[in-house]
């Protein structure tokens, strides 16, 4: 692995979850830091691949206040970054990045309690009346947090490459089947997770309409999206003009009436 390589993917890692908790310009997002993380390593395929199977998971999920959660932001970095180096593709990849992101709930929670002592100080501050030094001290809240990721992230490129290399290539058949078959299993897991969250009772005709595309006539997702999209404006209309109908207490049949006269 290039030394560049390791470089950027750490500075992503750092600027990805300062975005996440500031700027939110989305490259905290599994899916975008799978992409940049193939595109650093030259298969953009793979990153695409583990980063999209992570985001089922964390759709419908949020971290508020203090909590915390897997972060699969980082595992979809290294689980592409491991994926790529040995050439396993991207299931392995993807549930490589599971036991990552589960492991990084650790150092978030390491990171969020480093803060507190900052907090503390920029309170002692401003009780002194001394606010720009307060400010600084919500300013350098961001070190921690973004070390732990960095770190993580640049010792496992350094050190881990070679050694997940040499792991992978001793790892039994049985043990690489069991890796596939639950990275098969991740997607469908994500989905079942985000359609507890979602109206699917009042819904369910779409969801058997965008099945039957998919599993019976093969339609690709764009595909099925467009069909989605339209059924969706076609529904807002009709719900739009009966709204309309009711707030006048005009029907068609009146209409026609009034035409007539």
């Amino acid at each position: 692995m290039q030394w560049w390589q390791i470089l950027l993917l750490t500075l992503y890692s750092g600027f990805a979850i300062y975005d996440g908790n500031n700027t939110t310009f989305g490259a905290v997002k599994p899916t975008m830091a799978g992409f940049v993380a193939g595109l650093i390593m030259g298969d953009v395929q793979t990153g695409l691949i583990v980063g999209g199977t992570l985001n089922l998971l964390v759709l419908g999920v949020g971290n508020f206040g203090g909590s915390s959660m897997p972060d699969y932001m980082t595992g979809a970095l290294l689980g592409t970054a491991f994926a790529v180096l040995s050439g396993k593709g991207a299931q392995f990849g993807a549930t490589l990045a599971v036991p990552i992101g589960l492991l990084m709930i650790q150092l978030d929670v390491l990171a969020r309690f480093c803060n507190t002592f900052l907090q503390h100080r920029s309170e002692k501050l401003v009780k002194e009346g001394k606010f720009k030094s307060a400010s600084h001290m919500n300013l350098y809240g961001i070190i921690p947090t973004s070390i732990s990721r960095m770190l993580p992230v640049f010792l496992a490129l350094v050190f881990g490459s070679q050694f997940v290399q040499n792991v992978v290539n001793n790892l039994p058949m049985w043990f690489m089947n069991g890796l596939k078959t639950a990275g098969g299993i991740l997607p469908a897991l994500g989905i079942a997770i985000l359609l507890r969250y979602l109206p699917l009772k009042k819904n369910f005709a779409f969801m058997l309409v965008g099945f039957f595309l998919a599993a019976f006539l093969k339609v690709p997702v764009i595909g099925a999206a467009i069909i989605g999209l339209a059924m969706a404006l076609v529904a807002f209309g009709y719900d739009s003009g009966h709204t309309a109908v009711q707030d006048t207490g005009v029907t068609d049949s009146d209409r026609g009436d009034m035409e007539d006269e």
